[in-house]
């Protein structure tokens, strides 16, 4: 079976699954080789999905055929952090185990155009019959382990764990034309990468996954240059 195992599953992901799995707590179910994170109460097969949507693209499609698909999607609007120290004598290993050192909010606050930075690498799954995207705007609390072994980006420091602390919202995107929310223009009104980072606030590296990505879904169309940017125009 193509699983990965629920050992090493976050309680972000772990909670996300269960929540919508339902009362009936339908979990890891065998589909087509592969398993299914849940199943809906009404029917449609679960997959949670913190990271880019790559490795995705065959399972999407192997359970669509078989049934609606819900792919959900975490959006991190806040972030606090929880780092600990290992304690003398004990094993590292969770955060429980060790004495915190310190609690701080991260800068970064999420987006909903975060989605494109998974969805550039399996643009087609929103175009498949039945797949649906969910995207969760929640708080999440990521406890740190200060243990050497870690990130070099994060100056050794492990993550250990994150956990869903509150839930703000959810957006839903049923069908392709549900995206045209992310494309704040006129029809056949012409925009560059810089234009669309401008007019609704990221940068301009994310601005052009979110153009290709919607380049892909047909919702907007490369036009020609302006000097050496691409220009587009929605249809």
């Amino acid at each position: 079976m193509n699983k990965i195992g629920t050992r090493h599953e976050s309680s972000l992901h772990r909670t996300l699954k269960l929540h919508y799995a339902g009362t009936r707590r339908r979990t890891e179910k065998a589909v087509a080789g592969f398993v299914a994170d849940g199943i809906s109460a009404g029917g449609e097969y679960i997959e949670v999905q913190t990271g880019s949507f790559g490795p995705l693209r065959e399972k999407i499609r192997e359970l669509a055929a078989r049934g609606g698909v819900q792919i959900i999607h975490p959006v991190i609007a806040v972030k606090y952090i929880e780092v600990f120290e290992p304690s003398s004598g004990r094993p590292a290993g969770a955060a429980k185990k060790g004495t915190p050192l310190y609690r701080r909010k991260s800068p970064r606050k999420g987006s909903l155009w975060d989605l494109f930075y998974a969805l550039v690498y399996a643009p087609e799954l929103p175009l498949i019959p039945g797949v649906r995207i969910e995207l969760p705007l929640v708080e999440v609390t990521e406890k740190r382990l200060k243990d050497g072994k870690g990130s070099w980006r994060r100056k050794g420091i492990s993550i250990l764990d994150r956990e869903l602390t509150a839930w703000h919202d959810c957006v839903s995107l049923k069908s392709p034309k549900d995206y045209r929310r992310f494309v704040p223009f006129k029809k056949n009104e012409k925009f560059t990468v810089a234009l669309l980072a401008e007019r609704v606030g990221i940068d301009s590296r994310l601005a052009g996954k979110t153009l290709y990505v919607l380049t892909k879904m047909k919702l907007v169309r490369r036009i020609g240059k302006q000097g050496n940017a691409l220009v587009y125009s929605r249809f």
